[in-house]
């Protein structure tokens, strides 16, 4: 770490020396490994403009010439946007506590029908998804709230650009007058929590622009005005926290600081500080060991997207030399009598020639136009095969003759990278929710709370079978108390019949109440649980088809061969590996009855014939 003389030499004194001189620096390339050298915002600007289809020296707009561009960029990050979901549906939260295990079904309804809605939780997963493809990496804040925010990578004023979570992070905004109000509810222009001046008093400051890139120094005009804020995150000098503070020793603060100019340059003003513990979440796509950033989904298509460019460009100029009419001549008075040409003749006008003298249209036929379409077309497989990206999962559609097994069996192997890094990033779901979401969650139902919920068929049977249970079970005590009789077994099952039917009046959409401290103490867990994700139910269908066909072809024979161990062991890894589950078929290897051995009946006595016989 700096010492304090150290940052003195580099002019950063207060910490808006520190923003400035950081800011700048951060536009500085790193070397990663060999000759390759990395700059974090470099890396995001060209991301930004090749997802878009800009072209990274840009357009001309002034001249007619301008560069074609074919992104075959877009296709393939939006592909790995769905194929990497993961919805709020896969998130599962229990009670971990087998006597309070019971009441999961009220956090599970409270999550999927409050929580979720509430504060949007769908397009939180969804923002992280994409910024995480599209740069390498995505960075989250824990704010207070129910889900945390999303920083953008194009909002980072400085950061350390080996390691985004080890050293400080500037992140800069640009607020409006009404934003700015908004956070005097979170302490920001009290001069009792470290501001130097009121958000009143900066109001007055604020400018009629923005500079999203303060490198270049370009200014947007807006209609309303703007502030400039930087919120710096990291293990800071004290001295930045109190101006008496040990300049050896560092603390992890949060700063937050407004710039704005005035007449010998720009001055900053701190709205809020505070001691706190590191709030930020980020996580990497794929990790490249050296760098911020992992590999981006947009990153890994550079090449491809730059000579698709190039050849696009090339192909546009062989067509517009193809497009014009050149011709020529023989007759040397021909471009006497037409000196600008022959472009003003009208349609079927004679032209008069020499005898002997002649004229024809130059071959101006493009010949190597096709070997540019070849390129083309290679180049965009080869960013297909880097970004995961087959025909199938495209949704073209597969060559004729192509086999229905050969095609769904390409599609599951394409999924597979997918796959891996859905894996990956639910990992990092989780740990959203055990350090942010589920302590928020923990407090919210431990207050009164009642919500209307749409119950699955599954959910409403078993509620049902339990209120039945109960309100029998209350009337049977009833009945005790009053006649002194219990109910009988036939009274029991009228009266449950009675009480289903009761509950399931109204359909599935019902009133769930939480009550007051009901939840108090339960231990929640999360999983998110990615497994039977993106099921194709085509497929599904297909094998479901497949195993009932042969049950019902010879129930009996079915059922005859499923005792025998093997054969049930057998059907049981069939059913696994195809992604069904043995439990919903009630099929298990049986066990096999000892042989009862037979009971031989005693031997009867023969009756003698006692008579006598004649002599």
């Amino acid at each position: 770490m700096e010492k304090l003389s150290e940052l003195k030499e580099k002019n950063e004194n207060t910490i808006f020396e520190y923003i400035t001189t950081r800011e700048t620096q951060y536009a500085q390339e790193i070397p990663i490994v060999g000759n390759w050298e990395w700059n974090m915002k470099t890396h995001i600007e060209e991301s930004v403009q090749y997802k878009n289809g800009q072209i990274i020296s840009g357009k001309n707009k002034n001249t007619p010439d301008e560069k074609p561009v074919k992104n075959i960029i877009l296709p393939i990050i939006s592909l790995q946007y769905r194929a990497e979901d993961i919805d709020v549906k896969d998130i599962h939260l229990w009670v971990d506590n087998p006597d309070l295990y019971h009441l999961s079904f009220l956090i599970k309804k409270y999550h999927d029908d409050v929580f979720v809605i509430e504060n949007d939780v769908d397009t939180f997963l969804d923002d992280l998804k994409e910024e995480k493809i599209d740069f390498g990496g995505a960075l989250s804040i824990n704010v207070g709230k129910g889900v945390p925010e999303i920083i953008n990578m194009q909002s980072v004023a400085f950061c350390d650009q080996t390691d985004i979570m080890s050293g400080p992070i500037g992140i800069k905004y640009a607020y409006s007058i009404s934003q700015l109000k908004d956070m005097e509810e979170r302490g920001w222009g009290d001069k009792d929590k470290g501001a130097d001046t009121t958000i009143d008093e900066l109001i007055t400051l604020s400018e009629s622009f923005k500079i999203p890139d303060t490198q270049s120094g370009k200014q947007v005009k807006t209609p309303g005005r703007y502030v400039e804020v930087y919120m710096v995150l990291g293990d800071l000098p004290e001295k930045y926290f109190d101006e008496d503070g040990d300049e050896n020793k560092f603390s992890y603060q949060m700063q937050i600081v407004a710039s704005y100019d005035t007449k010998v340059g720009k001055k900053g003003a701190t709205l809020f500080k505070t001691k706190t513990k590191n709030p930020l979440k980020f996580v990497s796509r794929d990790k490249i060991y050296g760098r911020a950033l992992g590999r981006g989904g947009i990153e890994e298509l550079f090449e491809d997207q730059m000579w698709t460019n190039q050849s696009m460009a090339t192909k546009k100029d062989m067509l517009i030399s193809a497009s014009k009419t050149l011709l020529k001549h023989t007759d040397p008075g021909l471009s006497a009598r037409h000196p600008t040409g022959l472009k003003s003749l009208d349609n079927l006008e004679l032209i008069e020639l020499t005898d002997g003298k002649d004229i024809s249209v130059l071959d101006t036929y493009p010949r190597n136009i096709s070997l540019f379409d070849n390129a083309l077309s290679e180049w965009e497989q080869h960013a297909q095969r880097m970004g995961s990206a087959t025909d199938p999962l495209l949704g073209e559609s597969p060559t004729a003759g192509t086999p229905f097994r050969l095609q769904e069996r390409v599609v599951m192997e394409g999924k597979g990278q997918h796959e891996y890094r859905r894996g990956k990033f639910a990992k990092h779901i989780e740990e959203i929710y055990k350090d942010e979401i589920i302590p928020y969650i923990s407090k919210k139902i431990t207050e009164d709370i009642e919500f209307l919920s749409e119950l699955t068929t599954e959910e409403m049977q078993n509620i049902s079978d339990n209120i039945a249970i109960k309100e029998t079970n209350q009337e049977n005590i009833n009945r005790i108390l009053s006649d002194g009789e219990p109910l009988r077994a036939e009274e029991m099952e009228v009266f449950k019949q009675k009480a289903k039917e009761n509950f399931y009046k109204g359909g599935n959409k019902k009133f769930i109440k939480i009550l007051k401290d009901e939840l108090k103490g339960a231990s929640i867990r999360v999983k998110v649980n990615i497994l039977n994700k993106q099921k194709d139910l085509g497929v599904m269908a297909d094998k479901l088809t497949n195993v009932f066909r042969s049950i019902f072809a010879n129930p009996e024979g079915f059922q005859q061969v499923m005792q025998i161990p093997a054969a049930a062991k057998a059907f049981n890894e069939m059913l696994e590996v195809s992604g069904l589950s043995a439990m919903n078929f009630n099929i298990g290897v049986p066990q096999l009855q000892a042989p009862q051995e037979a009971t031989q009946a005693p031997p009867q006595a023969v009756p003698q014939d006692t008579s006598q016989s004649p002599q």
